[in-house]
């Protein structure tokens, strides 16, 4: 389904150890939008619905809604730091066409 690399994990665990509440997931979407005509969402979670599919990556517990599967299946997960700052990359196998900013990616998974 979806990979999570040592350092996003760490990355994610440091920004959720600054959530309140402690117990609260990661939610990774797709949305329509970007350069390339979908972008990736991060945001934290307290809640998972019923459609929703619980992974857990590194002791990281991601949520995902039943839409966004289809565009992840194969995701890789990473974050680095260079000149520019930190921030998270995603390595999407199933992206055609992605953006220079690596966050907008097309596809051919059909629409949500």
């Amino acid at each position: 389904m979806i990979e999570l690399s040592q350092a996003a994990a760490s990355e994610i665990g440091r920004l959720k150890s600054k959530q309140l509440p402690s117990n609260i997931f990661v939610r990774l979407a797709v949305k329509a939008g970007g350069c390339s005509g979908w972008f990736y969402d991060m945001s934290f979670d307290e809640a998972v619905k019923h459609d929703d599919r619980l992974i857990d990556r590194h002791g990281i517990q991601i949520v995902i809604d039943a839409a966004s599967l289809d565009y992840i299946n194969g995701l890789i997960l990473d974050y680095s730091e260079d000149l520019m700052g930190g921030g998270f990359r995603f390595h999407n196998q199933s992206a055609i066409a992605t953006c220079g900013c690596g966050n907008s990616f097309s596809t051919l998974a059909p629409n949500p």
